[in-house]
């Protein structure tokens, strides 16, 4: 991929090739986002653009890559000896200090071939403190014609100091969020059997199963994307420990893009419960996130606003505990359990 096949992040990638069109890149960068299999692609630009034979210029300097010299298919296939990339661990899903330390070292030799040593991590807010702050060293005195790309879906989550060293370039999309197809129909069945139930057990356990249903289906959407661009796919024959290290990379991918997704609908499942919250107080439409999302006024006159206060609470400490090794079904199990409805 190229720059120019990023339509819709026209500002961070425009603010990207005017930094190389005048000689002015950066030598850290946070990319932050919505996945991180975009933010992945970004980053293989980038790194493609500066290490390009045949690149598009703009000033005698190079804004983009061609896409198919040697030097990008090396690129692309994650087979260049100067583009270096750390991810989170498959069983411990952290980036280790053992991780940090032999990319920091990577990037401290000479260039093999390229004009340019590009460290990439995914994932960053998913350094241990120890990795995090022995990654410091090198933020601060990064080695020359090198260039430090970190990419996180969750950059709250990154040290203050590692923030602060890095230039951040936005890329989730813009404006207000609008339900596609298949979340309108989820949270439509959702609201509807909640707006149905009274106070069984049963039910509950019915709105349970909506919910692991669709993080079931989630789950078999991202092994089956993410399998799909693996290099594994790609080469068949290499040598053990690299597949093995590829094998241990898509794992890792998996877990952290099905973690993202996850939060993503209970922060879908949240947006409607303040719509419940919204309509107990007796606001204005104008403030619903989904006005036309049948379920919540129903609910909202069962309850009091204390209660569908309370409902946001339970929603965002059951996000909390999901971002630890807690049982995923438990975790929502007890969270669905607080809801009132």
């Amino acid at each position: 991929m190229s720059f120019k096949t990023f339509e819709k992040q026209t500002q961070g990638v425009q603010l990207l090739q005017r930094s190389l069109a005048r000689g002015r890149l950066g030598h850290a960068y946070l990319f932050s986002g919505d996945t991180l299999e975009h933010l992945e692609s970004l980053a293989r630009t980038l790194a493609k653009t500066l290490n390009c034979q045949n690149p598009v210029k703009a000033k005698g300097a190079a804004t983009d890559c061609c896409d198919e010299c040697l030097s990008c298919r090396k690129i692309e296939s994650s087979t260049h000896p100067d583009i270096h990339w750390a991810r989170p661990e498959s069983k411990s899903r952290v980036i280790t200090i053992d991780q940090t330390r032999e990319l920091m070292q990577q990037i401290q030799l000479k260039p093999a071939e390229a004009e340019h040593k590009v460290a990439i991590i995914a994932a960053a807010d998913r350094l241990n403190p120890q990795a995090a702050n022995a990654f410091l060293k090198t933020l601060e005195e990064p080695p020359a014609k090198s260039v430090l790309i970190l990419l996180s879906t969750e950059p709250q989550r990154l040290l203050e100091t590692i923030l602060s060293r890095c230039l951040r370039l936005n890329f989730s999309g813009e404006g207000k969020r609008e339900l596609n197809p298949a979340e309108a129909d989820w949270l439509e069945k959702f609201g509807g059997l909640a707006a149905s139930e009274q106070k069984s057990l049963l039910g509950r356990y019915r709105l349970l199963d909506v919910l692991l249903q669709k993080l079931a289906e989630i789950r078999s959407q991202v092994d089956e994307k993410l399998a799909a661009v693996s290099p594994l796919e790609k080469y068949g024959e290499v040598e053990k420990d690299l597949r093995e290290k590829w094998e241990d990379e898509l794992a890792a991918a998996i877990e952290s893009e099905y973690r993202r997704r996850r939060a993503d609908l209970l922060l879908l499942l949240q947006w409607w419960l303040r719509d419940v919250w919204l309509h107990s107080l007796t606001a204005g439409n104008d403030l619903l996130n989904f006005p036309k999302v049948p379920g919540a006024e129903t609910i909202a006159k069962r309850i009091s606003p204390r209660q569908a206060l309370q409902n946001l609470q339970t929603l965002e400490q059951t996000q909390r505990l999901l971002h630890t090794n807690v049982q995923e079904a438990l975790a929502l199990e007890v969270g669905l359990l607080k809801l009132h409805f």
